[in-house]
This record gives structure tokens, sequence and C-alpha cells, in this order.
């Protein structure tokens, strides 16, 4: 059964458009390898209000996503994020995580 994970990121004022530019550029290759660390699903979204992004991605139990920080397609994913949002050290998204408040089932 897959796990859902939700987080939130800060993105600076007016940078939404340069945000959706480089993930729309690399977005095949970058589906590609979140399958192959068992993340089928990934999905993110703008408040523009606030300039939060908010993102929820679907993971298999035997997931291999520590992986990510070491592959070169998320490394160059975070290279143009640096001067748009809220990033760490290694060049790597800020994340908050959030919790789950309600669910039909």
């Amino acid at each position: 059964m897959l796990e859902q994970v939700a987080f939130k990121m800060q993105l600076n004022p007016g940078k939404a458009a340069e945000c959706r530019r480089p993930h729309d550029a690399i977005r095949p290759e970058l589906s590609a390898v979140l399958r192959e660390v068992g993340t089928p699903d990934y999905c993110i979204f703008l408040d523009a209000e606030i300039g939060n992004l908010f993102a929820v991605l679907w993971r298999a139990p035997d997931r291999r996503t520590e992986q990510l920080p070491h592959k070169e397609i998320m490394q160059r994913s975070w290279q143009p994020m640096a001067h748009i949002m809220a990033t760490q050290s290694d060049g790597s998204p800020c994340l908050t995580p959030l919790q789950p408040m309600s669910h039909p089932d």
C-alpha cells in the first residue's frame, strides 16, 4: 500500500513562473527517477497569495527515496531553485511536513 506524504515549501514573491520552467524542462527524467525510487506520483501546487508550494507524493513501502539527493537529475532540479525559494545549504528545498487532518476513509 502506498503512503501519502504532504509538505510545503516557501517560494520567493513573484517567482512562480521561474519555478515552473525548470521542472517542465526535466519532467520526463525526473518522473522516471521518482518512479525508480518508489515514488510513482508527486504533485506540487501553488498558493499564489502567500507563495507557498504545497506538495503531495505517494511512495511505496519499499521506497528508496534516500537515494534522491544523490541523483544527478535531482541535483539539477535544485540548481535553479536556490534564488527563487528557501533552500538548504546543499541546494535542496526547505520542506515543512504537513500532518493529515481529514480523510474520507
